[in-house]
C-alpha cells in the first residue's frame, strides 16, 4: 500500500507541469463493444452511478435526463430545463415517477428517446458517449476556455437528428461532459450494452418482514378515519413529503423510503396522486403510503429522517398528548394554503412547533437545501455564514398565549399563490404590509409578557440533548448547506427563530414553492424570504441591550441595505430590555462566546479546534496524531481575513481536500469560503455588495456541500508545504497558485480524478454513512 500511495504522489508530480490549457489529444480510436452479455443492472447502473449521476440527476439534470433512476433513461431528454427564472406562464410538471407512467405519456410531454436509434447507425446516448471517448484532454490540465461550465451552461438538448450539428460545434463536449471521461471497459460495456438492444431491466425492490411492519405501523396509524387524525396525518405529510425516511440505522446499508400520497389504500398498489404542490386537493379518495427509494442516492436531495419505532411513539404522543378536537376539517383552497396556521390551528401548537424543533436540522436542510435554493438569486438574501437557534416552547407566545395566537394568525399567510406579473407589485405590498404588522405586534406583546426582555434561557436548550438545537448555515454562493453545531468563528449575524417564522420559512420555501412556477411566483417567494431573513436577525437582537441595536443592525444593512431598513422591513425594537450581561462594546461578538458558553454540552461542534483555538492547542484530540498534525497544519488557514491570506481569493466556494498517508490512512476535509457582503438585502447586483478583502476560510473535518467546486489530494507528509504555498500568496500571483493546483489539485482531467472525488464519497460512507450521497458536479471549476 505505501509503495502505491509513493506512485500516485510521483504521478502527481510529473503531472504537475500541466498548469496553463492544453489542446485535448487528437481523435483517438474508439475500444470495441463488448461481446459479453451485459446486465442493466449489474453492469451498467454501476457505471451511470459513478460517471453520469454526478451530474445526471434531480431537476438541474441536464435536458432533464436523470439518470438516478432506470425509468429517467426511458423518459429521456426535454428542450426545456426545469430551472427558469424568466418563464410568465406555468410549466407543465414533469416529475419522475409521479407525473407519468408509460414511454408513451413521457413523449406526449415533449421528451424524446437518447436510446432509440430512428434512422441513425447510433442512439443518442452512444453518439455522446463516443464523441467524448473519441476526444480526450491532456492529463490535468485546464479545459479550454471556450467550454462552458456551471449554471450559467446553456444545455445544448440536441435530438439525434442534430447530433452531427452539435458535433460539429462542440467537438470536446461528449460525454460525460469536460472530465475524465470512460475507461476502456465502461465504454466497451455501454455500447455493447447498447448494440445488444439497450435492454432495462427494473430494479426489483422488496421490504423485508421488519421493514413492512414498520410500514403496516405507520400507515394503519396514518390512514385513521377520525377528523382528528386525518389533520394530523395532513400535516405530517406536508411536513415529510421531502425526506427519505428510516427505520433502522444500519450504517451505510440503511434503507431508505419515502411518504406519498395515493388514491389505493394499504394492501394495494401505490396509485400517486399527482398534484403540483403536497398541498393541492387530491381530487379522489387520499391514502398515506410508504414506498421504498428506488433509485441512487444523490447527496444534494438526500434529507434523511428518522422514521423507525422511537419516532412513531415520540409522533403520537406529541400529538394525542390533549383531547383537542376538530371543528371542521380544512378544504385545499388558496387561502388554506397560503395560511397554514389557520388551516391547521386546531391542532396544538406546541405539538407542531416541537415536532420540527425535534429535527430541526431536517426542516432547515429541505429550505436550505431543497429546490429554491438553486442558484445564485435564490441564495443571495443570506450570508455566507451564520448560526441558527430557536425559541424555547415555553416562551414563544405563539405557542404559551391563544389570544395572542389567535390576534397574530390572519397576519401569517404568505404569497406565492399568484402567478401574473403584473400583479406581482401589489402582492409583494400586500404580504410585506400584513408581516411587518404582524412584527410590531410581536414586539409589543413580547414587551408585556417579558417586561425585563430577552434571555439566554428562552433559547431552546434541545431538552438537554437533541443537538438539533444549534445549527449552522453556510452560503456557496449559488446552494447553501446546513450542519449541526456551531461552527466556525462567531458569524457578523445569526438568526432566532420562534415558531411562527420556522413554520413561514418551510412553507415559503418548500411546501409552496413551485419549481415550475413562473417569474412572479418564484419572486415573491425569494422576496418574502429576505424578510424572513430579516425577522431572524432582529429576534436575536433583542438579546443585546436598548439602544445598540440598531447600531449593530446597521452593521449588517450597509449601503443600500440601510434603504431596506427604512422603507421595506418593520422598525426594530431597541428599548425593550435585555437578561443578557454584557461585558464589552463588542455585543455581536460577546453574544456568540456566551451562546458558545452556555451551551457547550449541546453543541455538536463544542470545541472546533480548527476555526476556534487560536493558534493553541489547535486539533481535535480524539484523533490518530497525524490527523491532529493535519488538523494544527490546516488550521493556520482559518478564520483569517483574505485581506492577510490573499490565497482565499483563489479559492473557490466548496473545495474538498483528501489527506492521506504512506499506509492507506486518509481522511477529508472541507475548505468553505464565506463570502463578505455589505448587505445581503437584495436579490441582484451582488457584486456591487462584495467585500472580497473580508473573505475567510472556514475549515471543517469532514464533508459539507453537495457541489464540490474543486478537490486537493495532498500527501500527510506535503500539507505542510501545501498549507505554506497557499499562506505565501500574494494577490498578484495566480502562476504561483496555478503551479499548487498542478501539484496537489485534483482538475476536471486529472487521470484520477473520478478515483478521487468516489473515494472521498466512500469517506463518507465510512463516517457518516446516513448523510453519504453521489456528489454534483456540474459546479467543479477549471482551476
Amino acid at each position: 500500500m505505501a509503495k502505491a500511495f509513493a506512485l500516485v504522489f510521483l504521478g502527481l508530480i510529473l503531472l504537475s507541469g500541466c498548469a496553463e490549457t492544453v489542446a485535448p489529444h487528437q481523435t483517438q480510436a474508439l475500444p470495441t463493444p463488448t461481446q459479453t452479455p451485459v446486465s442493466f443492472n449489474d453492469d451498467v447502473r454501476p457505471i451511470l452511478e459513478t460517471k453520469c449521476l454526478a451530474c445526471h440527476s434531480c431537476f438541474d439534470a441536464p435536458c432533464q435526463l436523470k439518470m438516478e433512476y432506470a425509468d429517467g433513461l426511458i423518459r429521456g431528454a426535454h428542450p426545456q430545463g426545469v430551472y427558469n427564472g424568466t418563464r410568465l406562464n406555468k410549466q407543465a410538471t414533469t416529475r419522475l415517477g409521479i407525473d407519468a407512467d408509460t414511454e408513451q405519456q413521457w413523449r406526449d410531454l415533449g421528451f424524446y428517446s437518447v436510446l432509440a436509434r430512428g434512422d441513425q447507425t447510433h442512439s443518442l446516448f452512444e453518439n455522446m458517449i463516443r464523441l467524448g471517448k473519441r476526444h480526450a484532454f491532456a492529463p490535468n490540465s485546464k479545459l479550454p476556455e471556450d467550454i462552458e461550465l456551471g449554471l450559467s451552461r446553456s444545455n445544448q438538448c440536441v435530438s439525434n437528428d442534430n447530433f452531427a450539428d452539435y458535433a460539429d460545434d462542440h467537438p470536446y463536449e461528449g460525454m460525460p461532459l469536460a472530465v475524465a471521461g470512460l475507461s476502456d471497459d465502461e465504454y466497451a460495456t455501454l455500447t455493447g450494452w447498447l448494440s445488444q438492444g439497450g435492454a432495462i431491466s427494473p430494479l426489483i425492490l422488496e421490504t423485508s418482514a421488519q421493514e413492512q411492519s414498520h410500514i403496516d405501523r405507520w400507515e394503519g396509524w396514518l390512514n385513521g378515519e377520525s377528523e382528528r387524525q386525518q389533520l394530523v396525518s395532513r400535516w405530517l405529510y406536508e411536513h415529510l413529503y421531502l425526506a427519505h425516511l428510516y427505520f433502522e440505522d444500519a450504517g451505510a446499508d440503511t434503507r431508505f423510503f419515502e411518504l406519498v400520497r395515493s388514491h389505493t389504500p394499504p394492501g394495494q398498489p401505490i396509485d400517486i396522486i399527482a398534484t403540483r404542490r403536497p398541498n393541492d386537493a387530491p381530487n379522489g379518495p387520499l391514502y398515506y403510503r410508504l414506498r421504498p427509494v428506488a433509485g441512487s442516492i444523490v447527496h444534494k436531495r438526500h434529507i434523511t429522517f428518522a422514521f423507525g419505532a422511537e419516532a412513531f411513539e415520540r409522533t403520537r404522543s406529541l400529538f394525542e398528548a390533549t383531547d383537542w378536537q376538530v371543528e371542521r376539517l380544512p378544504d385545499y383552497s388558496r387561502a388554506n394554503r397560503a395560511n397554514p396556521f389557520a388551516t391547521f390551528a386546531a391542532i396544538p401548537a406546541r405539538a407542531r412547533y416541537q415536532f420540527m424543533l425535534d429535527n430541526a436540522e431536517y426542516f432547515t436542510r429541505t429550505f436550505i437545501r431543497g429546490p429554491v435554493c438553486r442558484g445564485q438569486i435564490a441564495t443571495d438574501v443570506i450570508r455566507d455564514h451564520f448560526w441558527t437557534v430557536f425559541h424555547d416552547p415555553d416562551d414563544d407566545l405563539f405557542i404559551t398565549d391563544p389570544d395572542y395566537r389567535d390576534s397574530v394568525t390572519p397576519l401569517l399567510a404568505l404569497p406565492g399563490q399568484d402567478d401574473d406579473l403584473l400583479d406581482l407589485g401589489e402582492n409583494w405590498s400586500l404580504y410585506r404590509n400584513k408581516r411587518n404588522r404582524y412584527t410590531e405586534l410581536r414586539n409589543q406583546a413580547y414587551r408585556n409578557s417579558y417586561p425585563d426582555g430577552a434571555a439566554l434561557d428562552h433559547i431552546w436548550d434541545g431538552d438537554g440533548n437533541n443537538t438539533n438545537a444549534l445549527l449552522t448555515i453556510f452560503r456557496h454562493h449559488d446552494n447553501a448547506s446546513v450542519q449541526r453545531g456551531l461552527i466556525g468563528q462567531v458569524p457578523l449575524t445569526s438568526w432566532w427563530m420562534d415558531y411562527p417564522l420556522f413554520e413561514r420559512t418551510y412553507y415559503e420555501l418548500v411546501v409552496n414553492f413551485d419549481v415550475f412556477g413562473t417569474v412572479a411566483h418564484q419572486a415573491q417567494t425569494r422576496l418574502y424570504f429576505d424578510l424572513i431573513r430579516n425577522g431572524g436577525e432582529q429576534n436575536y437582537l433583542r438579546l443585546i441591550p436598548p439602544g445598540e441595536r440598531n447600531r449593530v443592525l446597521q452593521r449588517w444593512y450597509q449601503g443600500a441595505g440601510d434603504l431596506k431598513l427604512s422603507f421595506s422591513y418593520a422598525e426594530m425594537e431597541n428599548t425593550a430590555p435585555s437578561q443578557v450581561p454584557f461585558a464589552t462594546s463588542a455585543y455581536n461578538e460577546e453574544l456568540g462566546a456566551r451562546l458558545l458558553l452556555n451551551f457547550r454540552q449541546l453543541n455538536a461542534e463544542r470545541d472546533d479546534p480548527i476555526n476556534r483555538c487560536g493558534g493553541k492547542e489547535c486539533g481535535r484530540k480524539n484523533e490518530a496524531p497525524w490527523i491532529q498534525q493535519a488538523d494544527r497544519q490546516l488550521s493556520t488557514l482559518a478564520a483569517t481575513r483574505a485581506e492577510f491570506l490573499p490565497a482565499i481569493r483563489y479559492l473557490p466556494n466548496v473545495t474538498f481536500v483528501r489527506v492521506w498517508t504512506e499506509q492507506g490512512e486518509r481522511t477529508v476535509y472541507t475548505l468553505i469560503r464565506d463570502r463578505a457582503h455589505e448587505n445581503v438585502a437584495f436579490l441582484f447586483n451582488e457584486d456591487l455588495r462584495y467585500q472580497p478583502e473580508d473573505d475567510q476560510l472556514t475549515i471543517y473535518p469532514g464533508i459539507i456541500g453537495s457541489y464540490p467546486n474543486f478537490m486537493f489530494d495532498v500527501p500527510a507528509s506535503q500539507l505542510k508545504l501545501f498549507t505554506e504555498r497557499l499562506a505565501a500568496l500574494t494577490t498578484d500571483q495566480q502562476d504561483k497558485f496555478d503551479r499548487v493546483v498542478s501539484l496537489w489539485g485534483v482538475r476536471r482531467t486529472h487521470p484520477r480524478f473520478w478515483e478521487t472525488l468516489h473515494d472521498i464519497t466512500q469517506w463518507q460512507r465510512e463516517h457518516q454513512p446516513l448523510q453519504a450521497g453521489i456528489f454534483d458536479i456540474n459546479r467543479y471549476k477549471n482551476l
